[in-house]
């Protein structure tokens, strides 16, 4: 819920009221519902408010404590807020509102930066404390809600996207050699700090920022599961780790039904929103809206699951809607959702995203939604291969069986300028795997993916393009208790039944079975994976404009080579070599960056 924005100065001027302000209204699609500014001393914020919790003014933002002495902006949901609020008044607060926004509030004057220990929730946040001028910056466990920042000698801007510091102004557009590796090497994933652009970076997630008058800083990562066998769980069969997983899974999605508005599902017919969905209806939600999109075929393959998601909405009797996208709007759905993108991100189903949020957000506010399931149940299909791999070994292996290309590979795609010296992927992933924790190779893997990759890929994605319509997605599958169990769950029931085992065997208990044992399924957008017609010519547009010519970023000749034949070239990974290259390049363009 919301976005949220503001300056840092540290050479004793006041804040840039007007490139706060531009930065607000840069944000006026996470917040359609208010907008307000706040400025003291050498700190401005701004925010644009989704109306979720506390519907009155009462809950409105950037939100002041005289009596605590502390000002801030907070972007997400504390779902556990109320629970907190007694505790809070309990210990002698008094409260305006009955908004969360308050109790993040109360909670630092009571509890200071340890109060991110007591969030269930998905949260960005800026705390100002004004007799001090320190300021505190916190992202959530798993990074949901995202924090961008910009920083000079002279200060700090921060913004819940991209384009918002851009809209700022004075921002280092050149591009970042590490973050272009990155993007080549992981499927288009950039991991915190670092953004393709040289002048913004991300505070990683579970951390907390704390900052000085005088620009100085420490960081604390505040959660880290360990990913090794705990001594509580010695003994449980896979039938009790089976109910265990359910059991969590079931608080997940009740804490995410907190809310003042209605809360649908995204429902694409796999075997996690079909979780999410049987789950609500056991805890006796009636009336509940669900939605799925599909598109039209290409190139003979299907780009819809409307039998399994129609299944699935008959069973549990939702107010069903489809959304059946023609391929003639997609690539007039590209520009928009490459638009809305913070970074860029080549996943087909960004575009699929950005369209059904559209038209969800026509009809609720708030979405469950099942990403982050595959990561931290070990769905995909590379996981098997690590399972019997050597503890010592997890890095090679991973790099291996996970990157798109390697290092001399990078060198026919990339101008020598922007290709790093040494192998950055390789010795990031490294230095993640010989870190302690981890019991296998497999536990190794799943940690790298749950808390890096997938925070900067599905987890963007979704913030990215349900928040550009004013959509709050909640993920119940990235709730930071259920994460702690599913790390510390045996790997082999995770791999069992061609993986995700544990959590189909909770599946088989309130599905259908049809649901649980069919195919694993994707979320296809043919006219993109095929290279069809309108995106095609996008795609040739890019990368033949003055601008991308000027850059110089990719060898011409390999930009000729994949243009020559669009469907020839894939990476280790199976991604269509074209996309990749082109979205980065419509991406800057899009943004404006020169």
């Amino acid at each position: 819920m919301c976005g949220l924005g503001g300056e840092i100065r540290f050479d004793g001027e006041r804040p840039d009221i007007a490139a706060v302000e531009r930065m607000t209204d840069r944000l006026a699609p996470r917040g359609p519902d208010g907008r307000g500014l706040w400025s003291q001393g050498p700190v401005a914020l701004g925010h644009r408010r989704l109306k979720i919790i506390d519907l009155s003014e009462s809950g409105a933002q950037p939100m002041a404590d005289p009596r605590a002495r502390i000002a801030g902006v907070f972007n997400g949901c504390v779902y556990n807020y109320r629970e907190l609020r007694e505790e809070l008044r309990g210990l002698g607060h008094e409260f305006f509102s009955d908004s969360d926004t308050e109790v993040v509030l109360k909670a630092y004057r009571q509890w200071g930066t340890d109060c991110v220990q007591r969030f269930y929730g998905m949260f960005a946040f800026a705390i100002v404390e004004l007799d001090s001028g320190r300021v505190v910056l916190a992202r959530d466990r798993l990074g949901i809600k995202p924090l961008y920042l910009a920083q000079t000698p002279d200060r700090l801007r921060f913004a819940s996207s991209l384009p918002a510091l851009l809209a700022g102004g004075d921002v280092d557009t050149s591009l970042d050699p590490v973050a272009l590796h990155q993007y080549f090497s992981w499927h288009a994933t950039v991991a915190a700090p670092h953004t393709v652009l040289n002048g913004v970076r991300k505070l990683p997630p579970a951390t907390v920022r704390v900052i000085e008058p005088d620009g100085t800083h420490r960081d604390h990562c505040y959660w880290q599961p360990a990913y090794t066998r705990r001594p509580e769980h010695a003994g449980l069969s896979a039938e009790d780790w089976t109910d265990a997983v359910l059991d969590a899974l079931r608080t997940a999605v009740r804490r995410r039904m907190v809310a003042d508005v209605p809360v649908g599902v995204l429902l694409s017919g796999g075997l996690d929103s079909s979780l999410i969905v049987a789950l609500l209806a056991d805890e006796g939600q009636q009336d509940l809206a669900t939605f799925s999109v599909g598109f039209e075929a290409e190139g003979g393959e299907e780009g819809d699951e409307f039998h399994y998601s129609d299944l699935v909405a008959r069973h549990f009797d939702t107010r069903h809607h489809q959304l059946m996208v023609p391929s003639d709007r997609v690539s007039g759905a590209l520009e928009s959702a490459v638009l809305a993108m913070s970074e860029p991100m080549m996943s087909h189903d960004v575009v699929a995203f950005h369209l059904l949020s559209e038209q969800v957000a026509k009809e609720v506010k708030v979405v469950q939604s099942g990403q982050g399931a595959d990561e931290v149940f070990a769905g995909y299909h590379w996981y098997p291969a690590m399972a019997g791999v050597p503890r010592q070994r997890a890095s090679e292996a991973y790099i291996d069986t996970y990157f798109d290309r390697s290092h001399t590979e990078l060198s026919r795609i990339l101008e020598p300028g922007l290709l790093p010296v040494r192998d950055a992927s390789a010795e990031f992933v490294r230095a993640h795997m010989s870190t302690e924790g981890a019991e296998t190779a497999l536990d190794a893997d799943l940690r790298l993916d749950t808390h890096v990759m997938m925070v900067d890929d599905p987890v963007k994605r979704v913030d990215n393009m349900t928040m550009d319509w004013g959509l709050e997605a909640r993920v119940p599958f990235l709730d930071h208790e259920l994460v702690e169990l599913a790390a510390a769950c045996p790997p082999e029931l995770k791999l069992a039944d061609g993986g995700k085992g544990v959590l189909k065997a909770a599946g088989r208990k309130v599905l259908p079975r049809e649901v649980v044992d069919r195919p694993k399924g994707y979320f296809p957008v043919p006219a993109i994976k095929h290279m069809a017609g309108p995106v095609l010519q996008r795609v040739r547009e890019a990368l033949t404009a003055p601008e991308a010519r000027k850059r110089g970023v990719f060898r011409q000749e390999y930009v000729a080579e994949l243009l020559a034949a669009p469907n020839a070239h894939h990476t280790r990974r199976g991604a269509n070599a074209l996309w990749q290259v082109a979205l980065l390049e419509t991406w800057l363009q899009t943004h404006g960056i020169r």
